[in-house]
């Protein structure tokens, strides 16, 4: 049961990103979207992985059901499923091995999350200007996302896909941010553009529920 989610999962994702993606939101598309977080979901909840990572995962499903539609109709709801499921991230990787402590072990965990800290300072800055009302929402997220990611470099050496898979699911939000609020995509690119910010996504996704559902 678990092995077939994983393949509705990944189905799923190539089906979106190679075909949906550019395509008029639908039932179809919605569905397809939502299925491929979804069903991670449903395969860290049958492997007995933590709560927090089921609850994450699906609130992460969602964010995606409602993206899948207009995206600046239904961003702010959007926005708001994903924020849920970056602070159910924090306790998630805070709770195993270390957690605060396992930057005092390795220099480069600390260093890696400052500049994560910078980096994400600096796009917030640069995207201020166009952000409008979504203000201190979007600087409110901005905080979740980055602890999150910080949070994830506590993480033990056995964890590292959920390391990679947190910087991922940052890039992709940072792709995403630049398109809805300064209209520039990536190399003026919108297909590569979209093609980065689902793969990114879903793969980060994938790459945190991996270490609890594969090797569990």
């Amino acid at each position: 049961m678990i092995e077939g989610l994983g393949i509705v999962s990944l189905a799923a994702a190539l089906a979106y990103g190679l075909w949906l993606t550019h395509r008029p939101p639908s039932w179809l598309r919605t569905v397809v979207k939502t299925a491929a977080v979804a069903a991670l979901a449903g395969a860290a909840f049958l492997a007995g992985a933590p709560l927090l990572l089921v609850l994450a995962l699906a609130f992460s499903a969602l964010g995606d059901a409602f993206l899948a539609g207009d995206a600046r109709k239904w961003l702010q709801p959007g926005m708001a499923a994903f924020f849920v499921a970056h602070v159910l991230y924090v306790p998630l990787f805070l709770g195993i091995g270390a957690g605060l402590a396992e930057f005092t072990v390795l220099g480069w965990r600390l260093g890696a999350a400052l500049a994560v800290v910078v980096v994400g300072a600096l796009l917030l800055r640069w995207l201020w200007p166009g952000v409008g009302q979504m203000r201190y929402m979007v600087a409110v997220y901005v905080l979740a996302i980055l602890a999150m990611v910080a949070a994830s470099f506590t993480l033990p050496a056995s964890y590292a896909a959920c390391m990679a898979g947190a910087v991922a699911f940052m890039a992709s939000d940072s792709i995403l941010a630049v398109q809805l609020f300064k209209d520039e995509t990536v190399f003026g690119r919108p297909k590569l553009a979209g093609l980065l910010i689902w793969f990114l996504y879903w793969g980060g996704q994938t790459a945190i529920a991996w270490p609890f559902v594969v090797w569990r």
